[in-house]
């Protein structure tokens, strides 16, 4: 099977480091084994400029670049990853004023965040074919164009049912950014490295979740609930126009898929039959279910159910994502490569039923009526664990498909998008006076995705050292 990224044979460890656009703005890029002497490049060269792994003085130019390349794609994919936090946690606490200023009730207004979703979900489907057969850059150039112009039409919607559909649209473009994200990291890198990878890029996304909500509320304080879609338009303006200069496509021609709508569907059956990339799928399909049953149902449960103002929200929202960030790295910084990405996926599921279990019994009223710490610190807990579940569930199903990267981060983020679209409306089903159906989705879905972990995955019958090291593995196994 083809393998991309760093494969490891015999001792011999083979790197393929992230690479810039060349002066034709195509992709380029040395493989060199570590350990054995690189040939030095002359000083502006292309070769030089081009990035290389190996070992060279201070002054060698092709190391130099190859860091600076490395640090600007992070940051060019942290912003693609960040786009859909900002989309949807900046417009969180405007949820209240949207119902007023549209007329519309909760549950409708709710509808605009299941529309986002579910457009994401659907749009990530068509996407990582695309970018599988024509490469990264075209399809997300164009994806991140349609986003601007939804989210601009968004800001001027007269009606609630309008918003909805073009937050549809606004979804379904705006996937562009996350599946392919996804699949340049996998061309990029492999094993532990992919692993650690996910976790920097949970960092730099992560901030996203932190400042949206704060950014959010602070409009409120200027402007009405048009603003915050103003501002998402500036946004992704700017992201556009940092992707077109920055980013290089990853996905060279040999490696594309010439195949239409049949291939595609025919790849997609393929990594569906895996039985262990399944697992992974639908694992954290529902570990996202509980995350955005908590983004869906946190406004109401925190503002309205609890009194909280918009502007002690967006803090205590922020609180939570730095718990989801800091877990994240501890994870790619100190247990990948120490520790078993399977235990530890395991250990951060177990911690997310924990968490949902306290969270029913408190909105029950089994403890008697519970106040807004005790609901706050279980949502902590639980936000938190994410960053343990999250990067190793991608970063295990990418290891089985070097071959379709773009088809199977497409099945992956469709997944986890449709799922929690489903999840959205449920946590409002009994009104806006109860936190009970959050905390039922929650534990809900933090049970079947335990089960399928361990059910589909089955992590105890891998071969020893696999999960650890993260070497790829053959789907037919």
């Amino acid at each position: 099977m083809p393998e991309s990224g760093q494969r490891t044979t015999q001792g011999n460890t083979t790197e393929k480091a992230p690479v810039a656009p060349d002066a034709a703005g195509a992709s380029a890029g040395i493989t060199v084994p570590t350990g054995s002497a690189a040939p030095a490049a002359p000083a502006g060269s292309a070769a030089g400029s081009a990035g290389s792994t190996a070992p060279a003085s201070p002054a060698a130019p092709g190391v130099v670049a190859a860091r600076r390349t490395g640090l600007l794609v992070t940051l060019v994919l942290g912003g693609l990853t960040a786009l859909p936090p900002l989309s949807m946690d900046m417009y969180l606490p405007a949820l209240p004023e949207v119902t007023g200023a549209l007329h519309a009730p909760a549950a409708t207004v709710q509808l605009t965040l299941t529309a986002c979703l579910a457009g994401m979900a659907l749009g990530q489907l068509v996407v990582g074919p695309m970018s599988d057969k024509w490469g990264r850059r075209r399809p997300l150039l164009v994806g991140m164009v349609v986003y601007v112009l939804a989210t601009a039409v968004c800001a001027l919607a007269p009606t609630a049912e309008t918003l909805i559909g073009f937050r549809l649209l606004q979804g379904l473009a705006g996937a562009a950014g996350i599946v392919i994200a996804r699949a340049v990291v996998r061309d990029l890198y492999d094993g532990v490295e992919m692993a650690r990878f996910f976790s920097t890029l949970m960092l730099i996304s992560g901030v996203a979740p932190i400042v949206a909500p704060l950014i959010g509320g602070q409009i409120l304080r200027i402007t009405d609930w048009r603003g915050v879609f103003h501002v998402l338009t500036g946004v992704g303006v700017l992201l556009t126009l940092v992707v077109h200069r920055f980013l290089a496509e990853t996905l060279p021609p040999e490696r594309r898929h010439e195949g239409g709508v049949g291939q595609a569907l025919r790849t997609m059956r393929g990594l569906l039959a895996d039985r262990v990339f399944t697992g992974y799928m639908l694992t954290g399909g529902l570990a996202f279910a509980v995350l955005f049953a908590y983004i869906s149902a946190s406004p109401f449960v925190v503002q309205e159910i609890y009194g909280a103002s918009p502007q002690t929200f967006s803090l205590l929202f922020g609180l939570n994502s730095v718990g989801l960030v800091a877990v994240g790295q501890v994870n790619g910084k100190l247990l990948v490569g120490r520790v078993s990405l399977d235990k530890v996926l395991g250990w951060g599921l177990g911690v997310i039923l924990l968490a949902a279990s306290a969270l029913l019994l408190m909105t029950s009223g089994v403890f008697g009526k519970a106040g807004l710490v005790p609901v706050a610190a279980g949502l902590f807990v639980l936000m938190s664990a994410m960053g343990l579940a999250m990067p190793n569930t991608n970063a295990q199903a990418l290891m089985r498909t070097p071959h379709a990267a773009g088809s199977a981060s497409a099945l992956l983020g469709t997944s986890s998008f449709l799922v929690g679209a489903v999840a959205s409306p449920l946590v409002g089903i009994a009104g806006e006076h109860t936190a009970v159906p959050m905390a039922v989705v929650q534990l809900t879905c933090a049970v079947l995705a335990l089960a399928c972990f361990l059910g589909l995955c089955r992590p105890w019958r891998k071969a020893p050292g696999t999960a650890r090291t993260g070497k790829a593995q053959d789907p037919a196994a």
